[in-house]
C-alpha cells in the first residue's frame, strides 16, 4: 500500500467533504461518526440515522428538508443495506451522494465512519517512519 498517495487521497477527500458540507448535510449511522467528523473539522449540518424511527419515516423528513445530501454510513455490510435503502426510499426525491463513502472505502483499511480520526493518524506515523 502506497501510505503517501492514501493519505493524500483521504486528505483531499476530507476537504471536499469539508466544502461540500457546507451547503449539503451528512447522512451517518451514529453519533460516533459526528463526534469522529467534528474531530476532523467537518463542522456542517451532520444528521444521525434515529433509531426511534423507521427508515421510511426518516427519509421523508430528509426529503422534507433537503433536496441533496451525502450519505456516509459506515463500508461494512449493515452500512452498505442503510445505504442502499436510504437510496431507494428518497429515489426521485433528493440526489443523493456517495461519493465520498466510496472514496474512504477504497482508501482504508477501516470499515467505519468513526474509525477514520485514528487511521489518518495511522497514516501519518507509518510515513514518518
Amino acid at each position: 500500500m502506497d501510505y503517501k498517495k492514501t493519505l493524500e487521497d483521504i486528505q483531499k477527500a476530507l476537504s471536499e467533504l469539508n466544502e461540500d458540507n457546507k451547503k449539503i448535510p451528512i447522512i451517518v449511522e451514529g453519533e460516533k461518526d459526528i463526534e469522529a467528523l467534528r474531530k476532523l473539522d467537518i463542522n456542517g449540518t451532520i444528521v444521525s440515522l434515529n433509531k426511534g424511527i423507521s427508515i421510511t419515516d426518516f427519509c421523508d423528513h430528509l426529503a422534507d428538508s433537503y433536496k441533496e445530501i451525502i450519505i456516509l454510513t459506515d463500508w461494512d455490510r449493515r452500512g452498505g443495506y442503510l445505504c442502499h435503502a436510504i437510496k431507494k426510499n428518497l429515489e426521485g426525491r433528493v440526489n443523493c451522494n456517495i461519493y465520498y463513502r466510496s472514496t474512504f472505502a477504497k482508501n482504508s483499511m477501516i470499515r467505519t465512519v468513526e474509525g477514520l480520526p485514528s487511521w489518518i493518524e495511522t497514516l501519518k506515523d507509518k510515513l514518518k517512519s
